[in-house]
């Protein structure tokens, strides 16, 4: 089964596609302005001061900045393998994030309480991005198929991605739109890991 490694990947890669044609004709407002709105209707000082923490954290450059030490550090403990597949999920999201912006040029929404909102286009989220390539990479590589490393690598994605809505930097769809194309990504390169590794070291993703 070479290329069963691939179904979720093409999966995630169709709904990014539908997605993404959703994105452009304005099909999702509703429900963005829906989720917004939601979110925004339950905000305390206290939630905010931590949402804010948690996005910082979730900044693409600040992931890419723990990523060269984790790469050099497996490096030099022998796991030069490991630490290219790694290196390549994270620096891949960060190219694909402003690649993609770049096709859909969705505006941003107005943010909450405030603050100033970032430069560039919305879609699809780079934190949700770039962190679901960087704690995803840590598991799927770090740890394959033990569950609770997914479980572990699942919560600071889903909270970053909540981060965003909440703060009102991202649209809902921006965020799923992120993780869809981290999956796509993430399962690409675990798939070519497989399918180049020695046949008797090969193992279901």
């Amino acid at each position: 089964m070479r290329f069963a490694g691939l179904l979720p990947a093409a999966s995630a890669l169709l709904f990014f596609a539908w997605l993404g044609a959703e994105v452009l004709r304005g099909g999702t407002q509703a429900f963005d302005d829906r989720i917004r709105m939601l979110v925004h209707a339950n905000a305390t000082p206290a939630l905010t001061m931590v949402m804010r923490a948690i996005s910082l954290i979730g900044y693409p450059a600040v992931l890419i900045a723990l990523a060269v030490p984790a790469v050099v550090w497996s490096v030099r403990m022998g796991k030069a393998r490991w630490a290219s597949r790694f290196a390549i999920s994270v620096a891949g999201a960060e190219v694909l994030e402003q690649l993609l912006k770049l096709v859909f040029h969705r505006p941003r929404p107005d943010t909450f309480f405030g603050l100033s909102g970032p430069m560039g286009y919305s879609f699809p989220s780079g934190h949700a991005l770039v962190s679901f390539a960087f704690f995803g990479a840590l598991a799927v590589f770090a740890a394959p198929r033990r569950w609770w490393y997914y479980t572990a690598a699942a919560l600071p994605i889903a909270a970053i991605g909540l981060s965003r809505i909440y703060l009102g930097m991202h649209y809902p769809s921006d965020v799923l739109g992120g993780w869809a194309a981290g999956t796509v990504l993430l399962l690409s390169v675990a798939w070519a890991r497989r399918v180049t590794a020695p046949s008797g070291s090969r193992k279901p993703l």
